[in-house]
């Protein structure tokens, strides 16, 4: 008998170190990108056809630039340099959201606070006493009815900025570089990090970025504000890895990165935007269009000018980057997402 409880002692030992080994793995479907990305081995896994791939890849390849398209982790197609840096305009935006996700829970950030209890004022003309009402909330909303002049303005944004006090914090949706750019000063303030060593202290090294440098972050200021803009720049297979970051629910390898509920948060519509398009926490969410292309399933991206994407679409296991593209991006994803 003590044999025989030794043997079955000896098996449950094993199979419980196993079961722990397993449960510390990621599952077959999250795979996470080395140093060296894998590819889809059949694009029939992913309901591509090869002249669906075909058809994508020339297109593509015309438009310039570099980009990859994921599926599951791995790539599906990829084009151009994928390892240049550069910078990717606003794309930053929902970078530094991401950020903001991080320091919450370890309570650097209180999302309530204002501008007021912050001692945030900018050049003349000056915040007024309502204006310093806005939260931080409302500027990763692009909701604070703060319509100062800001660094890094597009032309477009000048002309549209509605009139100082037209809006009370909370109220309106504007898509507003002041908000942006405050909360870079707001987060360095309350942090005491500066947003590059943030960045790749907490996001870039747990997820292996490949190619990001402290120094590919830099700061834009104006006569017009003292809020700088801050600037990035990535590689097309980086900006992957954070899509696939958000894809996962803000896990990476076992570990929580960004915690899932503010993933679930930043990509969720607060405001009507443009067409077709919601606006989050600094993420662009995809209501009923995207692209030009009709859809009704979960999808939101990180955009700048200059086709800098960082698109998800979470149920269908895709990520699409693309940077620095001279044709337009609707082209493009209407083949991706069109039935083959």
């Amino acid at each position: 008998m003590k044999k025989r409880h030794k043997i079955l002692l000896y098996c449950l030992s094993v199979a419980l170190f196993f079961e722990l080994f397993y449960l510390h793995l990621p599952s077959e479907a999250a795979y996470f990108p080395g140093t060296v990305w894998r590819s889809v081995d059949n694009p029939g896994d992913a309901g591509w056809s090869s002249k669906k791939l075909r058809l994508v890849k020339q297109y593509a390849d015309k438009m310039g630039g570099s980009g990859l398209v994921l599926y599951d982790g791995r790539i599906l197609l990829k084009w151009g340099d994928i390892t240049r840096r550069g910078w990717v305009a606003s794309v930053r935006k929902s970078l530094l959201s991401a950020l903001y996700g991080i320091y919450i829970p370890e309570r650097r950030i209180n999302l309530n606070t204002t501008l007021m209890q912050l001692g945030i004022d900018d050049k003349e003309p000056k915040l007024t006493k309502e204006e310093k009402q806005a939260r931080i909330i409302d500027l990763l909303q692009a909701r604070s009815g703060v319509y100062h002049p800001a660094a890094a303005e597009p032309e477009s944004m000048k002309r549209t900025r509605p009139k100082r006090g037209s809006h009370a914090p909370g109220t309106f949706w504007f898509y507003n570089n002041w908000d942006f750019n405050t909360l870079g000063v707001i987060f360095e303030k309350l942090t005491r990090k500066k947003i590059g060593d943030a960045f790749k202290e907490r996001i870039a090294n747990p997820i292996g970025m490949q190619d990001f440098s402290v120094k590919d972050v830099r700061y834009a200021y104006e006569k017009e504000s003292v809020m700088p803009a801050y600037q990035f720049k990535l590689s097309a297979r980086d900006m992957a890895r954070f899509g696939l970051l958000f894809m996962y629910n803000g896990r990476w390898l076992g570990k929580q990165v960004i915690p899932s509920d503010w993933v679930a948060k930043s990509t969720t519509s607060y405001s009507n935007a443009w067409k077709g398009l919601g606006y989050g926490y600094m993420w662009w969410v995809a209501k009923t269009e995207l692209f030009e292309c009709k859809i009704d399933f979960p999808a939101y991206r990180a955009s700048g000018v200059g086709c800098q994407e960082i698109v998800v679409f979470p149920t269908k296991k895709l990520v699409v980057v693309t940077k620095d593209s001279k044709k337009g991006l609707s082209g493009l994803f209407k083949l991706i997402l069109a039935d083959n």
